[in-house]
C-alpha cells in the first residue's frame, strides 16, 4: 500500500481488490439514492436535474480533495431548505434567474469554506450542540413535509415554502379539493416506501418506485388522467459557467450562504466523525472543509446548488458497503450514464411521485428515538430542541439555524455563568470528608472551609464565585482562620475575575482569614501572577495538590488518600 498523498486522503491507501468491492458498493449506493438527489432538487426549488449534478462534479471535487474515507457530499435537505427560504423571494422558482442566484450562493458558501480552512476554523463544528441540531433537523423535517403536501395532494399552494404554517393552513381547508388519482398515487408511494424501510431496508424501493411510475406514467398516460408530470429534462452534461449576478443580489445573498456554512460545518463533521469512529480512522476536519469548498464550488461552476455532507447519505453509503471515496466516484459514473442516456424518461415522472419521496425522505430527519432520549436524560436540552424545531417551521429555516447557533453558545455559557460548586464537609455518621452541595453554615473543620468551583473564572461568574464565598465566610460558626479553594476546574482567570476576587480576598484579609489555593495548574498560576493575585494571596499560600495546602492549614485530610489531593 502507498501513503495517500495530501490529496487523495479519502481514496489512498487502498488495494485492487478493495477498489472493486467500493466500485460495486458505489453502483448500489447509487440506486439508493439517485431517487433522494432528485427529490432534493424538488426541495430546493430547482430544475430536476440539478440534482443529478450534485452528485457528479461535486461529489468528485470532495473525493479527490477531502481527506474523509466515508462521507458523501451532494444534496441534502437541510440546506436545499436554507438556501431556497431566501432565494424564492428573489425569483420564480425553477426560472434561469433562480438557478443563477442558486450556483452563487453555492459559490459565496465556498469562499466561506475556504476562509475557514485557511484560519484552519474546523473547532467551529464543536458549536454546534447535538441537541439543538436534532431539533432543527427535525423543524426542516416538518417544513419540508409540508411543503410536499401540495404536490400530494395534486392542488397549488399559494404560499411559499417559507411560510409553512400558511401552507398547512391552507392544504387541509381545501382537503376537499384534492385530486384523488394523484393523492390515491401519493399514498401508494409513501406506505411502500415506510413499509420498505422497515422491513427490507437494504432494498432500493425508492428507486422501484420512481422506475415503476415513471413506466406507468407512460403506458397508461397518467397525464391525460390529470396527474401533473415533471416534462422534458435536459440531459446530457452539465454546462460550465460562473454565477453571472448583480453586486447587490451577491450581498443579498450572503446571509443564506452563512446559514449553509454553519450546517455543513456542523453536520459534515458529525458524519466524518461518527464512521471514522467505527472503523477506528483518524479525522482531518479542516482537510475535509478544503473539500467542502471544492465541492460547493464545483456546484457553482456546473450550475447547481449547495452540497453538503450528509449525515442519512453517509449512512446509506456505509450500508451499502463502501469503505473510501471509489464508491463515491463510482456513484458519479451512474450519474453520468443517466444524464447521458436515460434523462429522456424522468419526463414521465409524476411530481406526487417525487414529493411522496420527498416526503418520506423529511419524516426521516424527525429522529424521535434520539429526541425521547433527550427528553428522557435531560429535559432542558430536550426543551431548546423543541425551541429550535418550532422556530424553524414558524419563524423560517435561516432564522432556525442562527437560533441553533445561538442556544448551543448560551448553553455552555450558562453552564460557566452558574458552574458546580462543592465544598469538603464531614458526613455522617463516620465523620470522613466528602465533597457535598454548598451550604452556608457548614465547614470542613474548626476553623476550615474547603470550597470547590467548578468553572474558570472570568467576568461573568465571578460576582457568583465571590458572592458564595462570602456567604460561606459569614456564616462559618466559631470563627473562620483558613479558608482554602480547591482550584482543580480553574484554568483561566480574566482581568475583572482578578479585580473582583482580589477585592474579597483583601477584604478577608482585613478579618483575619487566611486564603490558600489549593491544586493551581500552571496556566492558572501564570494567570494570577500577570494579574497581581499571587502578591495578594501570598506565593507561600499557592500550592499545586490540596494535601499541601491542607497540611499549610495545619489541618490533617480525614480519610482522604493524601496522593488524590
Amino acid at each position: 500500500m502507498n501513503k495517500p498523498s495530501s490529496l487523495l486522503k479519502g481514496i489512498l491507501p487502498i488495494t485492487r481488490a478493495a477498489a472493486l468491492r467500493d466500485a460495486l458498493a458505489g453502483i448500489s449506493l447509487a440506486s439508493m439514492d439517485i431517487p433522494q438527489v432528485l427529490g432534493y432538487a424538488r426541495i430546493a426549488g430547482m430544475p430536476t436535474v440539478t440534482g443529478l449534478y450534485t452528485a457528479l462534479l461535486p461529489i468528485a471535487a470532495f473525493a479527490l480533495v477531502g481527506a474523509s474515507r466515508h462521507l458523501v457530499v451532494a444534496a441534502d435537505s437541510a440546506t436545499a431548505t436554507i438556501f431556497s427560504s431566501r432565494v424564492a423571494t428573489m425569483a420564480p422558482m425553477g426560472s434561469p434567474e433562480y438557478v443563477m442566484l442558486a450556483s452563487m450562493v453555492a459559490l459565496l458558501t465556498a469562499a466561506m469554506l475556504l476562509c475557514a480552512r485557511i484560519f484552519r476554523l474546523g473547532f467551529l463544528a464543536d458549536f454546534l450542540s447535538r441537541t439543538v441540531l436534532v431539533g432543527f433537523l427535525a423543524g426542516v423535517g416538518v417544513q419540508v413535509a409540508i411543503a410536499m403536501l401540495g404536490d400530494m395532494f395534486g392542488m397549488t399552494v399559494p404560499y411559499p415554502s417559507s411560510r409553512s404554517l400558511s401552507q398547512f393552513y391552507y392544504v387541509v381547508t381545501h382537503a376537499t379539493h384534492a385530486h384523488a388519482p394523484t393523492l390515491s398515487l401519493t399514498a401508494l408511494i409513501v406506505v411502500v416506501i415506510l413499509a420498505a424501510k422497515r422491513f427490507v431496508p437494504r432494498v432500493p424501493v425508492p428507486l422501484v418506485m420512481v422506475i415503476g411510475s415513471i413506466a406507468a406514467s407512460k403506458i397508461f398516460d397518467f397525464g391525460a388522467h390529470g396527474i401533473t408530470l415533471l416534462g422534458p429534462v435536459a440531459g446530457g452534461l452539465p454546462p460550465l459557467r460562473f454565477p453571472d449576478v448583480t453586486w447587490q443580489q451577491a450581498l443579498d445573498l450572503l446571509p443564506p450562504a452563512a446559514s449553509c456554512f454553519v450546517m455543513i460545518i456542523a453536520q459534515s463533521a458529525a458524519a466524518s466523525r461518527v464512521f471514522a469512529q467505527k472503523y477506528r480512522e483518524s479525522v482531518d476536519t479542516n482537510a475535509d472543509i478544503l473539500g467542502l469548498a471544492a465541492a460547493n464550488a464545483a456546484a457553482a461552476f456546473s450550475g447547481t446548488f449547495v452540497v453538503n455532507g450528509s449525515p442519512t447519505q453517509t449512512a446509506m453509503a456505509d450500508r451499502a458497503g463502501t469503505r473510501s471515496q471509489v464508491g463515491q466516484l463510482a456513484f458519479a459514473a451512474v450519474v453520468i450514464v443517466v444524464l447521458l442516456f436515460l434523462s429522456g424518461y424522468l419526463q414521465y415522472l409524476p411530481h406526487c411521485v417525487l414529493a411522496g419521496v420527498v416526503f418520506t425522505i423529511a419524516l426521516g430527519l424527525i429522529n424521535v428515538p434520539q429526541l425521547r432520549e433527550i427528553r428522557a436524560e435531560s429535559p432542558g436540552e430536550f426543551n431548546l430542541a423543541l425551541i429550535t424545531a418550532a422556530a424553524v417551521v414558524m419563524i423560517g429555516v435561516e432564522q432556525g439555524i442562527l437560533l441553533a447557533v445561538a442556544l448551543s453558545l448560551m448553553r455552555h455559557v450558562r453552564h460557566s455563568y452558574r458552574p458546580h460548586t462543592m465544598m469538603l464537609a464531614p458526613s455522617a455518621p463516620s465523620g470522613r470528608w466528602q465533597f457535598a452541595p454548598v451550604k452556608p453554615g457548614t465547614i470542613t473543620a474548626p476553623g476550615l472551609i474547603v470550597y470547590r468551583f467548578g468553572a474558570d473564572l472570568f467576568y461573568a461568574n465571578d460576582h457568583f464565585f465571590t458572592e458564595e464565598v462570602a456567604q460561606l465566610a459569614d456564616n462559618a460558626p466559631g470563627g473562620l482562620r483558613f479558608f482554602i479553594v480547591d482550584a482543580g476546574a480553574i484554568t483561566d482567570l480574566d482581568y475583572s475575575a482578578a479585580r473582583t476576587v482580589s477585592d474579597l480576598f483583601e477584604n478577608l484579609r482585613t478579618r483575619d482569614i487566611a486564603v490558600l489555593f489549593g491544586r493551581v495548574n500552571r496556566y492558572l498560576r501564570a494567570d494570577m501572577d500577570r494579574h497581581g493575585m499571587t502578591a495578594i494571596v501570598g506565593a507561600s499560600n499557592i500550592f499545586t495538590t490540596l494535601h499541601e495546602a491542607l497540611a499549610a492549614a495545619g489541618v490533617e485530610s480525614k480519610g482522604r488518600d493524601p496522593g488524590t489531593l
